[in-house]
């Protein structure tokens, strides 16, 4: 028996190993005999690669055609896989790039280090990242450990996978970091990796002159976004970065290549599609004998010039003044925001909001600026909301005059303090008054006529006109903005409260739930300066092509019109008239020859347990025939008269000899 099964099994064992040797007798034959010529063919093809040469950004420039963000040239740093010793030949990858480490460090440049891990003072390794970034380097395309894994874990394992064993500590993580940069981003022919920017020209030098050190390593003349003054506008002009990996799955069938940049903030993220460039391309063709050949067979164009509304010059006036009215409020805590709109056509011409900061070291201070009490990563004029007091009274006034609840001559008595349904109520700061009608009421700001017309006509009226207004919701601009929040009892109830009268009657002055952002408080001036129509505000004035050179200019877009009849319109005007001539404000704007019409605010904040008053001002001019309006927001100002300087600046700049007469800037506009 035992005979015959090892016969069986020498037999199966024999089978198998002949079905084995024909199978390959019968490949060779088709390689070498009957698909010789194919094969043939393919071997002497030569290999052809495309790589993406980056296009610069579109420039940005004011409306003047003064530029504002332009571009440099720079020199990088990239590992080009042509050249670059094959993955599998680890000895040699690290060999390079320790060279090149040395190179840097001897430069004093700066290299990739991207890798979440560094050494503590003690020598422990410690995971140094966002989570995300811990996540991503754990994840199976990486590392392929596991979640729980260790710092050292993780360390232990970029040292095995890259086989970087021969080093100290720290050159080991150096050279792991860009090891680790080059798997990441997907390191190709196709995709040569960029390990350091802005290098200095002695670095470039060395690298073109010993290739065989620094083999795989080639020179790469990048565009840097560069700033003409980057403390000017950078709320509005924002930031770029690099494409993360999950914004480059969504966008790498639109042309973005993983080693892009991306807007991230601001015009340069609103604009992208219009400022990103067509990318070049780069034909690399690697022949049968080994030899490689270059050519660029597509020439890269850059982006598009975004031409903005904003003059650079009033930029930076109301920029100035700003910070000089927060600081003489309080250097150290006082805030603010301005905002200038062209009447006409919701063009904005100057916003700016204080503490600011500065584009040329955004990213290099960013811990600094994020963690700063006073936010000067935070666009005030934009995203900052605030209780606008008594510059929405004019929305009171005219929702009053055009319910027919008053008439131009209705007269309230103002006693100073008054009970509202048992419940105390003052003027402001318990003035009396007297008797006042809708003009001088304005002129006073006094919160006792306004109680008795929002009791005669109702929130809902008000919230009608408040609306109409745009308060309460965004304006249009192209940047992120806030949408405010309009006091009324539906918003009261989505938000969980109850709705009182007395609510009704703190709305017409300003208070109780009423939100607002700068911008649409000078979007409002705007709408009551020019007669009820209200604009679409926006940034952005023009787009010319780089490819043809043809302007395309944003048109005006009127978002509402609100009926407002030549009585409520003429008695609204002549109220914040008398409030320039007569009231707080008089004694800065008594030395302007250009006529203005305006509405002080404050509204009460607590800080530290102290009740401390926000001022407001809104303004236009020129009074007859207005053209601009001007927002402003000063916290801890004390009162809406605190702010005047800074519009008064504006105006005098605006309209250049401070008279009516006098053309205006506008006429200096590159379109």
């Amino acid at each position: 028996m035992k005979s015959r099964y090892k016969s069986s099994r020498s037999i199966i064992a024999l089978i198998l190993v002949l079905a084995v040797t024909f199978g390959f007798a019968a490949e060779l034959f088709k390689i070498q005999i009957r698909d010789k010529e194919i094969y043939a063919a393919q071997n002497n093809t030569d290999k052809t690669y495309i790589v993406p040469i980056e296009a610069a950004r579109g420039e940005i420039v004011d409306r003047n055609g003064n530029s504002l963000v332009t571009n440099r040239h720079g020199n990088s740093i990239v590992l080009n896989a042509v050249y670059f010793p094959s993955a599998e030949n680890n000895e040699e990858r690290n060999k390079i790039i320790y060279n090149l480490i040395n190179l840097f460090e001897e430069n004093g440049e700066e290299f990739v280090s991207n890798l979440p891990l560094k050494f503590n003072s003690t020598g422990n390794i410690y995971f140094d990242g966002e989570e995300q970034d811990i996540a991503t380097m754990k994840s199976a395309d990486m590392l392929n450990l596991q979640p729980y894994a260790t710092a050292q874990n993780c360390y232990d394992a970029v040292i095995e996978k890259y086989g970087i064993e021969g080093y100290d500590r720290e050159m080991s993580l150096k050279i792991a970091n860009i090891r680790y940069e080059l798997t990441k981003l997907l390191f190709s022919y196709e995709n040569p990796v960029t390990i350091a920017d802005d290098v200095s020209d002695e670095t470039v030098a060395k690298i073109k002159e010993d290739k065989n050190t620094y083999l795989g390593a080639d020179v790469k003349v990048v565009a840097y976004r560069e700033y003409v003054d980057s403390t000017v506008a950078p709320h509005i002009l924002g930031t770029v970065r690099k494409i993360n990996a999950e914004e480059y799955k969504e966008k790498k069938d639109d042309g973005y290549n993983i080693t892009d940049q991306i807007g991230e903030s601001g015009i340069e993220q609103a604009m992208e599609s219009e400022l990103k460039g067509v990318p070049g391309e780069l034909t690399i063709t690697i022949d049968k004998d080994g030899n490689v050949s270059e050519e660029v067979t597509k020439k890269p164009l850059q982006g598009n010039t975004i031409v903005l509304t904003i003059d650079r010059d009033l930029q930076i006036l109301a920029q100035n003044q700003l910070k000089k009215v927060c600081d003489s409020v309080n250097a150290y805590s006082s805030a603010g925001a301005v905002v200038v709109e062209d009447c006409n056509n919701g063009e904005v011409l100057a916003a700016a909001s204080y503490p600011t900061y500065d584009l040329n070291d955004y990213y290099e201070k960013y811990d600094e600026l994020s963690k700063n009490p006073r936010n000067p990563l935070w666009s005030r004029f934009a995203l900052g909301t605030y209780a606008p007091g008594s510059t929405f009274k004019p929305v009171t006034a005219c929702a009053t005059l055009e319910a027919g609840v008053i008439n131009p001559d209705t007269l309230y008595k103002c006693e100073g303090t008054k009970e509202f349904f048992g419940q105390p109520f003052k003027c402001l700061d318990g003035n009396v008054h007297g008797r006042e009608n809708v003009r001088t009421a304005l002129r006073d700001s006094c919160n006792m006529f306004f109680y008795n017309c929002a009791l005669d006509v109702g929130i809902n009226k008000i919230d009608e006109y408040a609306e109409a207004f745009g308060l309460g919701s965004k304006t249009g601009v192209e940047i992120a903005e806030a949408s405010g929040n309009l006091s009324s009892p539906d918003n009261r109830e989505k938000a969980g409260g109850v709705w009182r009268i007395g609510d009704t009657m703190t709305t017409a002055i300003g208070m109780s739930d009423n939100l607002f952002t700068p911008l649409q408080l000078a979007n409002y001036c705007s709408t009551l300066a020019n007669g009820g129509t209200r604009y679409q505000m926006h940034f952005v004035k023009a787009i010319i092509s780089t490819s043809s050179g043809a302007v395309n200019e944003k048109a005006k877009v009127v978002e509402e019109t609100v009926e407002l009849s030549n009585t409520t319109l003429d008695n609204v005007h002549s109220g914040m008239r008398m409030v320039a001539t007569d009231a707080g404000p008089s004694e800065i704007f008594k030395n302007l020859n250009t006529q203005v019409a305006c509405k002080t605010g404050t509204s009460e904040v607590i800080v530290n347990g102290v009740k401390r008053n926000n001022g407001f001002l809104i303004t236009y001019a020129p009074y007859s025939s207005p053209e601009i309006a001007v927002s402003s927001a000063v916290e801890l100002a004390g009162s809406g008269t605190s702010t005047a300087e800074i519009t008064s600046e504006i105006i005098k700049y605006w309209y250049q000899n401070n008279t009516d007469a006098k053309t205006n800037q506008k006429t200096g506009t590159l379109l």
